[in-house]
């Protein structure tokens, strides 16, 4: 036992011998260690291309996790595919004093499908490794190897990608043909790209040191504005037995509609008369194209699809007219031959999808950029939008995932740089009226009727979406009023150019006011109280960035018991701020109190001073919300 014990030491001391570096923590200089998480000790990646079709990625990295919350730093997790092979994994974990404890091989990793929790079906998949940590201090060393059968995309370099973590060392180097054209753009680095060349190969070398942590501060903009980051393409490049090459979004934009796109169109005879049955009486082109839009969310279901040439080609449209479903791909793709069929225009447009805009890089192109697809009516004065994932969402109208961000339209003319439309700040509106009677016992009940509308349309989807049933059971998570009893749910959606969706609601509250003797105790905002108050940062950095602006009015009665005769002077709030407003206004006749609230928050970049009083403004709303009527009975 004793000799086991040894080797097993000596083995990894070997491993930390070759490694040459000093992981104690108290080696770490002082200066990054102030809000730090975590410590990237040294990273190294280096890229190699050795042929088109052939790139070899070799990893290096150290991470010291300090704490708790730099734990999800010192996870793995490397994705595979059949173009993407993982060639080695292993590592070394050591204590805070630097001596290694523990190691792991690629056999110790967890492997599952990469998206299989919304996936029919995929062949990406990730091996992934979490170390069995307990205690802090401690570092986690690690290498792996990657080989990739394509050039189309290489991985973008991110030193640090996330706040609360300090460098100490990290590089990127890629190597290539001397033919080789590679592109590239950095983002906030300090330097400046190292350049080595010969007859055969060229390199080009980043590199960073000593970098402090990046804190979180609340209401920043995109962290990417700020992050150290090395984008990487190639001009031309081989995937799957395509060749090609682009370096503008002209030549992406025809390279896609000519490879990815082009052939995958063709629709059933069936399907074709179908289509062409179904407009024949209609004129418009738009409304042509509604109509087939609306059959299309009838007949289709969105299910994540992740197979084909790296994700990027969409499933054939017969098949999906087959089979009733398809991944944005697909369903853009079967949308774009129906309307084809009809003999409407529409183009296949890359996006980056998400709450938080984003924008494709204009003076960059890559194959990174964009998670999503939608499609591009280009009626005349009057260019359409067309989101084909959702059974629900009215013709024309995107939403909060895909508004106002830079996407590229793609077709066989070429790529072109278009922006979505943008949901304004007015309209993102939540209107909401309410009539309440309240009982002698204290009990409430009455009616509810809100109107959801831009940015807010779909506020209320997860219930929409789900049985009566189940809508009962989640209502009280978005109204919790105490003892809350549904008698009646409708939802009703106005599937316009400005859609409307409808919340009407009938219900009871038991016990909802309290007495004290003869005085009653009323939670006068009991339906929209703002509690998403930020956190004070002192000496903040980042600018202030709002990135959706919203407008909510509510305005409720309640009518008291006939013995509560009230005369009493209006209450009023007000705060007006650059980035937001809020009033709020109580007024009272005989025994019926009136309470408006309006709230609105502007979408905008402000200064980093503002964040304290956007800080306030929050703080004071909050307050005003949570407040107390007490009414004394006349009796």
């Amino acid at each position: 036992m004793m000799r086991a014990v040894c080797l097993i030491t000596c083995l990894l001391l070997a491993l930390t011998s070759r490694s040459q570096l000093n992981y104690a923590v108290s080696a770490i200089p002082k200066t990054l260690l102030p809000r730090a998480g975590a410590v990237v000790r040294n990273s190294e990646t280096n890229i190699e291309v050795k042929a088109l079709d052939d790139v070899i990625s070799k990893h290096r990295i150290a991470i010291t996790v300090l704490n708790s919350s730099g734990a999800n730093d010192a996870s793995i997790d490397l994705y595979y595919d059949k173009t993407t092979q993982i060639k080695s994994a292993k590592g070394v974990i050591y204590n805070e004093f630097g001596m290694p404890v523990s190691k792991f091989t690629e056999k110790n990793f967890n492997d599952r499908s990469a998206v299989s929790d919304i996936s029919l079906y995929e062949d990406s998949r990730v091996k992934s490794f979490r170390p069995a940590q307990t205690s802090y201090p401690y570092t986690i060393e690690y290498e792996y190897e990657i080989r990739r059968k394509q050039s189309l995309y290489f991985p973008e370099w991110f030193p640090v990608g996330t706040t609360g973590v300090a460098i100490e060392k990290s590089s990127l180097s890629f190597t290539c043909p001397a033919s080789f054209n590679l592109r590239y753009k950095t983002l906030n680095y300090p330097g400046k790209v190292e350049e080595l060349s010969d007859k055969e190969t060229k390199t080009f070398k980043w590199q960073v040191s000593n970098i402090n942590p990046l804190r979180y501060e609340p209401y920043s903009p995109d962290y990417e504005q700020f992050l150290i980051s090395v984008k990487l393409a190639p001009e031309s490049f081989a995937f799957k037995n395509i060749k090609g090459s682009f370096k503008n979004w002209d030549e992406y934009g025809r390279w896609m509609y000519e490879n990815i796109l082009k052939g995958r169109d063709e629709l059933p005879e069936q399907t074709r008369s179908l289509v062409l049955d179904m407009v024949k009486d209609v004129q418009n082109p738009k409304d042509k194209a509604k109509k087939i839009y609306e059959y299309m969310q009838n007949k289709t279901r969105y299910i994540s699809i992740q197979i084909g040439i790296g994700g990027y080609q969409p499933y054939p449209a017969a098949e999906v007219d087959r089979l009733g479903y398809g991944d944005c791909k697909g369903l853009v793709n079967y949308t774009q031959a129906l309307l084809k069929v009809a003999g409407i225009e529409s183009y296949y447009v890359i996006v980056e999808a998400g709450q938080f805009k984003k924008d494709l890089l204009s003076d960059f192109t890559s194959m990174n950029q964009g998670n999503h697809a939608i499609l591009c009516l280009p009626f005349e004065n009057d260019t359409t939008w067309l989101e084909c994932t959702s059974k629900i969402k009215p013709f024309g109208f995107l939403g909060d995932f895909t508004d106002d961000r830079q996407v590229v339209v793609c077709s066989a003319q070429g790529g072109k740089l278009m922006r979505t439309p943008k949901l304004e700040t007015a309209g993102n509106r939540q209107i909401r009226h309410a009539e309440f009677q309240v009982s002698k016992t204290g009990d409430l009940t009455g009616t509810v009727v809100t109107n959801f509308e831009g940015s807010q349309y779909d506020n209320h989807d997860i219930l929409y979406n789900e049985a009566y049933a189940e809508q009962l059971k989640k209502l009280p998570k978005l109204y919790p009023l105490p003892n809350l009893e549904i008698k009646s749910l409708q939802f009703t959606k106005k599937k316009e150019a400005k859609p409307v969706t409808t919340e009407s609601i009938s219900l009871n509250s038991a016990g909802y006011c309290s007495f004290n003797g003869s005085k009653l105790h009323l939670v006068i905002n009991s339906l929209n109280k703002y509690t998403n108050v930020p956190k004070e940062v002192r000496n903040r950095v980042n600018p202030v960035f709002i990135n959706r602006g919203w407008h909510d009015e509510d305005v409720i009665t309640y009518q008291l018991p006939e013995s509560y005769k009230l005369n009493l002077p209006q209450e009023k709030t007000r705060i007006d701020k650059p980035f937001g407003s809020y009033s709020a206004d109580i007024s009272f006749s005989g025994n019926k109190i009136v309470y408006k609230r309006i709230m609105q928050l502007n979408e905008g970049t402000y200064a980093p001073e503002e964040y304290q009083n956007l800080v306030d403004f929050f703080q004071t709303v909050s307050e005003a919300d949570h407040g107390k009527l007490i009414v004394e009975s006349m009796k």
